[in-house]
This record gives C-alpha cells, sequence and structure tokens, in this order.
C-alpha cells in the first residue's frame, strides 16, 4: 500500500463542510433556544414572586401586619427590631432573599399603590416598562 492510502484522516474539503452545517445549524436553532432563555426568566421571576408572596402572608398571619418599606423583604429574613415575639421566621427555606433572574433585587413597597404590598422586578433591561423579556414583572397583574 502506499503512504498516502495508509493515512486515516480528513481531508480539508471535508473538514470544511462539516463545519458549514454546523455553522448553518446554530444559526437556525440558535435563536430559536434564545427566546426560550429569556421567556424561562420571565416565568422564574413570576415564580419567586409568587413564593415571596407567599412568605409575606405567613409573615403577616403572624406579626398581624406585612413588613414596612422601611423594613422590606429583609423583615423575613430577620426579625424587625423590638418585634421578634411574635416573629417565627425566616419564612423563606434558603433563608435569604432570591435576586430576579437578572441578578437585581426585588422592589417592595408597603402599603402598596395597587393592593396591600406591591412586590415587582423591572425586567431583563432594569428599567420600568418594557415589552416582551423587558417588561416589568409584577404581583398586581
Amino acid at each position: 500500500m502506499s503512504k498516502r492510502m495508509s493515512k486515516k484522516g480528513f481531508t480539508l474539503l471535508e473538514l470544511l463542510v462539516v463545519l458549514i452545517i454546523l455553522g448553518l445549524l446554530a444559526a437556525l436553532v440558535g435563536p430559536r433556544l434564545v427566546g426560550r432563555v429569556g421567556k424561562a426568566k420571565t416565568e422564574i421571576a413570576k415564580s419567586q414572586i409568587a413564593l415571596l408572596e407567599s412568605a409575606l402572608d405567613q409573615y403577616r398571619l403572624d406579626m398581624g401586619r406585612y413588613p414596612t418599606t422601611e423594613e422590606g423583604l429583609e423583615a423575613l429574613i430577620n426579625p424587625p427590631a423590638g418585634e421578634d415575639q411574635n416573629w417565627q421566621g425566616p419564612y423563606l427555606k434558603k433563608k435569604k432573599i432570591p435576586k430576579d433572574p437578572w441578578g437585581r433585587p426585588y422592589h417592595y413597597r408597603c402599603p402598596g399603590e395597587h393592593g396591600d404590598f406591591d412586590l415587582w422586578s423591572y425586567g431583563a433591561d432594569g428599567e420600568p416598562g418594557g415589552e416582551g423579556e423587558n417588561a416589568d414583572i409584577t404581583n398586581w397583574d
């Protein structure tokens, strides 16, 4: 057998064809996956807001009120000063306040403008308003 036939491997042309096919697949599938990641983060934010709402309701049952804006969500982890006799927390299993899926803290206001309390994230852009991934995620919608 000649030296050329005994060497196993791919030709440059074969490698280029495989790279072109992989590039086309990435171009077709990539954008669809990216859109789903954004939607998944929005769903995570909604779930976390629902979890925080439940914890706030448990707090209210024990304390007779929701935490004030000044006390914030931190009151779910640590008792407010001078009021720890009724406090039965921490009210979150992980014993820390989760950040929204984009790494920013949730916003909390009590009394709220839309209910007993308002709880929200500004979405992917971190700014009020927006559409799609940038839309605000709230507990009053």
